[in-house]
């Protein structure tokens, strides 16, 4: 039995919940941090449904605050870094997003560097990699990509995520590089929740499967199933490659109406109000001057995003599965919870 000790921040996230079970299946010992001890309970009862939880603890800890973070490192032999803001619409003042994902993920860093922590591996995302670069980017995005903060109609989101890893990166060379560092950069994370707690992640496939939408927009999303993404954070703590590593978890790029058709075969009925004809991009541009929401998808209206995530895959020992698994996979438990 492995007692080796990880502590997994923000716990209660889609992902993070995720990650607990991977560690817990493969004998670690796992510490959560969570905002407030209300929340503990209900991880608890959801991770023990998929494994055994009697090795979970957690400590309360917020990445807004110094309070905590000696607890939650101390002991600790590798820290998954997932916890971040994700917002459900842009923020007004971009600045909302940026500073507590880079401050925070700093914060957590100068408490595992005190607690002596060996590994650490940072949730960012594929936002960090592909954006910013217009028409001149040349052939497909790999991991030695970085999002442009500066380029043209970047989020606030991808703004965040980009520079939180920047700014990780940049505490390892300079204050830390004792500290074995990899990155984990997921796509957009599909596959089946392990609760009613849905967050983010699935409010895109469940508002498809309320007939939110009436057509698919031409956007090509970089995908990935949630189950890959925990195995990938693992690999990435118990990897003997370099530190700086930077993995590019996704099983690749699809286009909207080719991630809803998979959806639509597999649950038949159920799913009968998920799009699957593509909108022509006039027309989203003409709903976008209406709706704000729609307005941050324009620019990558057509832009087909390529992805090589070979030196991921070879690196890890890792297959990824398809957008055809991880979709359905993510509607059906939707269903089956009753979120929809």
């Amino acid at each position: 039995m492995n007692e080796v000790t990880v502590l997994v921040t923000g716990i209660s996230g889609f992902i993070a919940k995720h990650c607990a079970v991977e560690l817990l299946k493969h004998g670690y010992r796992v510490r959560g941090t969570v905002r407030s001890s209300d929340k503990a309970d209900a991880v608890r009862r959801t991770l023990a449904a998929h494994t055994d939880a009697s090795r979970l603890e957690f400590v309360v800890a917020d990445l807004l605050s110094d309070a905590g973070w000696t607890d939650a490192t101390q002991g600790v032999h590798g820290v998954l870094h997932l916890a971040s803001p994700f917002p459900l619409a842009q923020p007004k003042d971009e600045g909302e997003l940026i500073r507590p994902a880079v401050d925070g993920t700093l914060r957590v860093l100068r408490a595992a560097k005190a607690a002596g922590v060996k590994r650490f591996v940072q949730t960012s995302s594929t936002v960090a990699v592909i954006f910013g670069h217009g028409d001149s980017h040349p052939g497909a995005y790999t991991e030695a990509d970085w999002t442009d903060v500066d380029g043209q109609h970047v989020t606030a989101y991808a703004k965040s995520k980009t520079l939180a890893e920047r700014a990780a990166r940049d505490f390892i060379a300079k204050e830390c590089p004792e500290l074995h560092y990899a990155s984990v950069n997921p796509g957009l994370v599909l596959g089946p929740l392990l609760d009613s707690d849905a967050g983010s992640s699935a409010d895109l496939i469940a508002s498809c499967l309320r007939g939110k939408y009436p057509g698919c927009p031409r956007l090509s999303l970089a995908v990935v199933d949630v189950r890959d993404v925990a195995q990938a954070h693992r690999l990435a703590l118990e990897s003997g490659a370099p530190s700086g590593a930077r993995f590019l978890a996704t099983s690749g790029a699809v286009w909207f109406k080719d991630l809803m058709r998979p959806i639509k075969d597999s649950l038949g009925e159920r799913a009968r109000k998920v799009p699957t004809r593509e909108l022509p991009n006039f027309m989203v541009k003409l709903v976008a001057i209406f709706d704000p929401d729609s307005r941050p998808i324009v620019p990558d209206l057509g832009v087909d995003y390529r992805i090589d995530n070979s030196a991921t895959c070879k690196t890890l020992g890792m297959d990824f599965r398809p957008h055809t698994e991880s979709g359905p996979a993510m509607a059906e438990s939707l269903l089956r919870l009753g979120l929809v």
